[in-house]
């Protein structure tokens, strides 16, 4: 295994309530309409400016994407809590002379003001986010250009995520998958597209590593 390819929100950070709590206000405000965590995860798949100009009613789009950011970024301290394990787990990834790189949906814009947050802006050698591609996950496009980005062949690599669209994108990319249930908040609770493995907590993953991953189908 020379790469490790992760998703970002509910994957390397327990971002989706901001995430949430900004689409609410952009609804909110714009739409007057109060959504639920349910009714917005169910729009996941384009980046926060797809999903926006999709589904909002209201004509001023650009205006709802900039309100969207404003919320995103002042209160992402309150609501995003920087993970330890999470911290140890890529620095250790680094320290073996592992590859490490990020596909997500989210935009451009969002990422870099969460691994900003977060400190994790050094970790990563590619990053593909919903503005470097045309067709989201499920599609495995954008695992497809991680691997190029990173220079590794496709059994060389994993993918790493916390929804069937994660998962999906990682089998039809041809990748060994990896699904994680290891943040407060995930994305998906049962995988309708099994995983070749699943973890619950990031040690046991950081152990499995040590051991010599990956460690056979699940």
């Amino acid at each position: 295994m020379k790469a490790i390819i992760f998703d970002f929100d509910g994957t390397l950070a327990n971002t989706l309530p901001i995430c949430y709590f900004a689409f609410q206000n952009v609804f909110k405000d714009f739409d007057k309409k109060d959504l639920s965590a349910d009714q917005i995860r169910a729009m996941f798949g384009p980046s926060e400016t797809g999903i926006i100009r999709e589904n909002l009613s209201n004509p001023n789009k650009e205006q709802a994407i900039e309100l969207y950011y404003k919320r995103y970024s002042q209160y992402h301290d309150q609501l995003v809590a920087k993970n330890n394990e999470v911290d140890d787990l890529l620095r250790y990834l680094k320290e073996q002379g592992i590859k490490l790189g990020i596909v997500t949906g989210k935009a451009k814009r969002s990422l870099d003001i969460s691994l900003k947050a977060l400190q994790m802006e050094s970790f990563f050698d590619a990053m593909i986010t919903g503005d470097d591609v045309i067709n989201p996950k499920p599609h495995p496009e954008g695992v497809i250009k991680a691997l190029s980005l990173l220079g590794v062949e496709r059994d060389e690599a994993i993918f790493i995520g916390d929804s069937d669209a994660d998962i999906l994108a990682g089998v039809q990319a041809n990748v060994y998958t990896v699904g994680v249930q290891w943040l407060p908040e995930y994305q998906t609770l049962n995988f309708t597209v099994e995983p070749n493995s699943v973890f619950t907590c990031v040690a046991e993953f950081t152990e499995s590593i040590k051991m010599g991953f990956p460690i056979g189908n699940k």
